[in-house]
């Protein structure tokens, strides 16, 4: 089966999933497309059998009145904050309506979702995000803070690994961290990620301009971005809507601290003081993240249990099965 995957971000693992059960895939960004003629153009001129979108509405919308079957696949935006808008909210549930199956990584945002549109109940299946992490063993930690224009000596680097766009909030913690650099020099918060949204990528880069010790740093391959997160402190995430960070499960499954915004995504998959480290506020975050400098102790007991939740709540060949048995329902 030939299909099609519109997504609305820059990678998809269940690609690897279809790609592995004999289907010949082809990515596309739904950025790329304004319309749904021109999905239907597309689909009709390369003979797709079925589409898989990612996100209800950014990739869903192009898919109405496709000719072809399709599933979907929720993301955060779409039923956390998509959802509150009139409009789309229609499109969404038009979209919902003739999708063959929908899926969604928690229990909670199946809930969202039905709750909607409950005719739908019976089509969403819940199936968590798989992780598989493959740091590069050739990566130069060292030249990789060369380059971030990080000064040699001790450094105490926090992640802020998201596409570059208003949700994900990277400026949440830049004047906090900043005024912190100022009184420990050896603490940098780096900010890496696909400039999803170009004018806001911008505006990012200004202000971090005006904030000593916060970096914008050049986007990694995935093996060498894993690398990098083994190599740092802890792995931030600042947003302000979630489904379920892949950087946040990469970083447990890489054993590196996670401190994650309390939002309902990020407090799905963390406990706090279990599993990682959750703050409601820029000045929590700071002191949370001093406590897991000074206290390696309560690090290694939320490592060692951040790395066990993976192993048993995001398997990877679990994701695989579930995929590739739902895509049977497109044929």
């Amino acid at each position: 089966m030939k299909a099609g995957m519109i997504q609305a971000v820059n990678e998809l693992a269940g690609l690897n999933h279809l790609h592995a059960a004999g289907h010949i895939c082809v990515l596309k960004d739904a950025f790329m497309y304004e319309s749904a003629a021109e999905i239907a153009n597309l689909t009709s001129s390369d003979k797709f059998d079925a589409a898989l979108a990612i996100h209800l509405y950014k990739g869903g919308r192009l898919l109405q009145g496709s000719r072809i079957p399709f599933g979907i696949i929720f993301g955060g935006t779409d039923v956390n904050e998509d959802i509150k808008c009139k409009e789309k909210r229609q499109v969404m549930g038009a979209v919902l309506e003739r999708a063959r199956f929908a899926v969604a990584f928690t229990v909670e945002m199946k809930e969202l979702a039905a709750a909607e549109w409950p005719d739908a109940r019976k089509k969403i299946y819940v199936q968590s995000q798989g992780i598989k992490t493959a740091p590069s063993e050739t990566f130069d930690w060292y030249r990789f803070l060369q380059n971030a224009e990080i000064n040699a000596g001790p450094v105490h680097l926090f992640l802020l690994v998201c596409g570059l766009r208003r949700v994900k909030d990277p400026l949440y913690l830049v004047e906090a961290f900043s005024e912190w650099h100022r009184k420990d020099p050896s603490v940098h918060l780096g900010i890496i990620g696909p400039a999803v949204d170009p004018l806001f990528t911008s505006e990012v880069k200004e202000r971090v301009k005006r904030a000593p010790g916060v970096h914008v740093l050049q986007e990694l391959p995935q093996q060498e971005l894993h690398a990098a997160l083994r190599s740092c402190l802890a792995l931030v995430n600042s947003s302000i809507s979630e489904g379920m960070s892949a950087a946040v499960l990469e970083a447990m499954d890489l054993e590196v601290p996670v401190l994650a915004r309390n939002i309902p995504g990020n407090a799905a998959i963390i406990k706090h003081q279990e599993t990682g480290l959750l703050f409601s506020t820029p000045q929590e975050f700071v002191l949370l993240s001093k406590s897991l400098m000074n206290d390696p102790i309560l690090e290694k007991e939320i490592v060692t249990r951040a790395k066990e939740y993976v192993e048993k709540h995001h398997s990877w060949e679990g994701e695989r099965k579930t995929y590739q048995s739902l895509v049977q329902r497109l044929q």
